[in-house]
């Protein structure tokens, strides 16, 4: 258990191609810290079943997205399979204010965009043990015609391209341990001394040590 009294917040993107394992990775993390939140992202994509508004996306029309388009209120938005998703600047700031890791489960083009508006966001790929894994994961709705599976392949292949471009990859083969080495990254991330100096992360005798000045 840490020593400080609590630990900075931290932008997280989390990427990869469909069906690799992202949302599940994220899922684990949320259960096991109570200061890691989820970025909920808006999105004109109607609602699937068993989807609630405000927990698994912002649901909103064309009319409502293009207006806080307008009005600069997005962090990063990407059209995909012909609807627009984005990440509200407003999920960013309010989980930097609380000391909260925000996990944003974004596709590369969201990736990218949050890393280059955000410096100190940590940036993590996630990848399938092999391509006929990731081949076996994206097929498996049985419901897709072979121009829908053929679109969803290329994309696949396309994103994968951007591995290098993030800070770190993980491999999904097994996902206790993925999920246990992106919670190590997240720990560092958060230990960065640039992160950490502020008095108002440590007890009084650390602050005192340190040459902090204390909150």
């Amino acid at each position: 258990m840490s020593s400080r009294k609590k630990d900075p917040g931290l932008i997280v993107v989390i990427s990869s191609p469909s069906g690799t394992g992202k949302t599940s990775i994220c899922r684990e993390l949320l259960e096991k810290h109570h200061d890691f939140t989820f970025s909920v992202s808006a999105t004109t994509r109607p609602p699937r079943k068993n989807e609630k508004n405000g927990v698994d996306y912002y649901f909103l029309t064309d009319e409502e997205f293009s207006r806080l388009l307008k009005k600069n209120e997005f962090a990063e938005w990407a059209g995909v399979f012909g609807f627009r998703y984005g990440t509200l600047k407003s999920e960013i700031v309010r989980a930097l204010k609380d000391d909260r890791v925000l996990l944003c489960d974004v596709d590369v083009q969201g990736g990218m965009s949050i890393k280059k508006r955000y410096k100190d966001a940590v940036s993590i790929f996630i990848i399938p043990p092999s391509l006929t894994e990731l081949k076996r994961r994206l097929f498996k709705r049985r419901t897709e015609s072979p121009r829908q599976k053929k679109l969803r392949l290329d994309t696949a292949l396309k994103e994968l391209e951007y591995w290098k471009r993030y800070d770190y990859v993980v491999l999904n083969d097994n996902l206790k341990v993925a999920v246990n080495e992106v919670d190590m990254i997240i720990a560092a991330g958060r230990m960065k001394s640039d992160r950490l100096n502020s008095g108002r992360y440590w007890s009084g005798a650390q602050v005192k040590l340190l040459g902090l000045r204390g909150t």
